[in-house]
């Protein structure tokens, strides 16, 4: 092989490895637009804040339900997940409402730190682990809640990513304004514990915000 022909061989291999970047940035997206990351037969999820509770809603195309369900969450007294046909899409609608009074009970802190399901640390958290419930639903096998001092996570599992054994993390955005970071979990090692990670952020500025709100309620 001359030279010439090496620098075209090189230049065409240059080219294809940034085509093939260009086109994972533009479907996986980084929310640095304001728009959130895409994910698979999922429409969602959206953040929105309804008196003293957060609500956290998500549409799964391809999953569905016969009826509609509502489960308490284990150690959230005041909070709840209801599951639902969503008529329009002819999949189902999950509603996780969580109760401001228990984001900011102290007893959510002494829970055992839990890492993802698998095993696999936590994205973005130093220790890889977070106090955490653990807990299954009809559709939905291993869901975990996570708290910490300046987060709080949601995973959901979620089946055919896409993207291998990979995670993929960007931020989150709720009315044009980031709220936290979400993650896309691959596959593990075993071919289980896919899902999607939602961190909300609970720094000391949006504690003292929904502290505020919670009083009027």
């Amino acid at each position: 092989m001359n030279l010439s022909t090496l620098k075209k061989t090189k230049n065409g291999l240059i080219l294809t490895l940034f085509l093939i970047v260009s086109a994972i940035t533009t479907s996986c997206g980084d929310g640095s637009d304001g728009r959130n990351i895409s994910i698979p037969g999922v429409d969602g999820p959206t953040v929105t804040l309804q008196q003293d509770n957060v609500l956290i809603a998500m549409v799964f195309e391809n999953i569905q339900l016969d009826g509609g369900l509502r489960y308490p969450v284990p150690k959230y007294p005041n909070s709840y997940i209801e599951v639902s046909p969503h008529l329009q899409s002819g999949g189902t609608m999950m509603s996780v409402s969580i109760s401001l009074d228990d984001i900011f009970n102290g007893e959510l802190q002494r829970l055992d730190p839990q890492a993802l399901p698998g095993g696999r640390p936590l994205p973005g958290v130093p220790s890889g682990s977070l106090p955490a419930i653990a807990f299954s639903i009809e559709k939905f096998y291993g869901m975990g809640f996570y708290i910490g001092k300046s987060v709080f996570g949601l995973f959901v599992p979620l089946k055919s990513l896409g993207i291998g054994n990979s995670i993929v993390t960007a931020r989150f955005y709720s009315s044009g304004s980031r709220v936290g970071n979400i993650s896309l979990v691959g596959e593990d090692t075993n071919g289980e514990n896919s899902g999607l990670l939602l961190m909300l952020d609970l720094g000391k500025s949006t504690k003292r915000k929904l502290k505020r709100i919670s009083k009027r309620y």
